[in-house]
């Protein structure tokens, strides 16, 4: 799938480094030639018409391959975690994966840290890495073993490639389904304290120190692992951060009718922990915005609280919910699409992103005020366990561009 021709896409607002300003932009060969003040001759000239041109987005650690999800939410690529069936811990697995959302989807496959996802010996990264894998990942689970965890910091460091954390202590998160706290009290609900995020986080800082690597901590929902992350970027560590709209958009509070679609992992936190993770959105200590993509269908969801499976559908309402930070004033257009494209895209060092000349001419058109409801019932995903069932809200994409070509809805 190559571009024909060169596109100009004019009449929209461009979200770039120095502001969401009006421009036309050309894309040349699936690349982004740059941005201009019209159209030339001979270009296939795409109307904006007022709408944002904005980078298709990074879905950076997905657990499914959803392609009529993602192309609703305006998903370009996704790094796909390796907690698959069966895991992802080999080269040949990694290779047939990365190939397996062409042309119209790129997959980019993160490497099982430990062989089965089992948290003992590690997996061949180096061999996963030349068949195409962009980084490791320790899956839904955190490594106990700390001398593991050191030699795969060590390891991935050699190797130039980013270790992706689950940050929750499994000693103390064992068979939980909620915080622990008021809520999960009243419910009577198994919980864990939150502490069990800021333990595990606290221990994997101090490896990756000690390796010298780079580590990034899948979710951050806590306001103590905040603090811990924040102290670390200080201190000069390579340590990144990331979080799914559900803890931004909803404390604890969201389980009081048992509803399984808020049983999540991490589970949902106090209203402070909410927070905090705003607070943290707007200074700078989340890097990323991420679906947590997940659908379950009624055979995992349709049980009682405490027996149904975590997880989310994600990836049609990442876009719609980051934007609620815009016009709360917690973040600008920019900064959104760092969180949501070009920070990703930087931890998979792919060219991608940003609305940058050289760039891959990976786009999306936006309505920014088009507003819907989201509807589990009617949703693209393989399922609908969203937790945001029924919720009014803004933003939708109108059109997405693969390297130049138009995705097909």
């Amino acid at each position: 799938m190559k571009q024909a021709r060169p596109i100009a896409i004019t009449g929209g607002r461009l979200v770039l480094p120095d502001g969401v300003r009006e421009g036309t932009l050309r894309l040349v060969d699936g690349r982004i030639a740059g941005v201009e003040e019209a159209a030339r001759d001979g270009d296939e000239v795409v109307d904006a018409r007022g709408r944002l041109v904005a980078p298709g987005l990074v879905d950076f650690g997905v657990f499914a391959i959803d392609k009529p999800a993602f192309r609703f939410g305006g998903i370009t690529r996704a790094a796909l975690m390796p907690d698959q069936s069966p895991p992802v811990d080999l080269p040949s697995r990694v290779a047939h994966i990365a190939k397996s959302g062409k042309p119209d989807l790129w997959v980019h496959p993160l490497a099982a840290a430990t062989r089965g996802l089992a948290g003992e010996s590690l997996a061949e990264i180096a061999l996963m890495r030349a068949a195409g894998a962009r980084a490791v990942a320790t899956g839904r689970r955190w490594i106990g073993d700390s001398g593991t965890m050191l030699r795969l910091l060590q390891y991935s460091a050699m190797l130039d490639m980013v270790v992706i954390a689950h940050g929750e202590d499994a000693g103390l998160a064992a068979g939980a389904v909620a915080t622990s706290g008021e809520m999960a009290t009243r419910l009577g609900l198994a919980g864990a304290p939150a502490e069990a995020e800021a333990l595990a986080i606290a221990r994997d800082l101090a490896l990756a120190e000690l390796a010298g690597g780079a580590i990034h901590f899948r979710q951050v929902t806590t306001r103590a692992g905040l603090e811990l992350v924040r102290a670390a970027k200080a201190k000069g560590l390579r340590v990144t951060a990331g979080v799914t709209p559900a803890h931004f958009m909803l404390s604890d509070l969201a389980t009081a009718e048992f509803r399984s679609f808020m049983r999540l992992s991490p589970p949902l936190r106090c209203e402070d922990d909410r927070q905090a993770v705003i607070a943290a959105i707007g200074d700078g200590t989340i890097d990323v915005i991420a679906s947590g993509h997940d659908p379950r269908g009624p055979e995992d969801k349709r049980l009682p609280f405490a027996d149904a499976a975590p997880g989310m559908a994600g990836a049609e309402s990442l876009l719609a919910m980051t934007l609620t930070l815009v016009r709360d004033g917690v973040i600008d257009l920019f900064r959104a699409f760092e969180l949501l494209a070009a920070n990703p895209a930087r931890l998979l060092a792919v060219e991608a992103g940003r609305l940058a000349p050289g760039s891959e001419a990976d786009i999306a058109l936006i309505d920014q005020e088009k507003p819907w409801v989201i509807d589990s019932r009617m949703m693209a995903a393989t399922a609908g366990n969203t937790p945001f069932d029924g919720q009014p809200t803004q933003g939708r994409v109108t059109a997405l561009y693969k390297g130049g070509v138009a995705i097909e809805g």
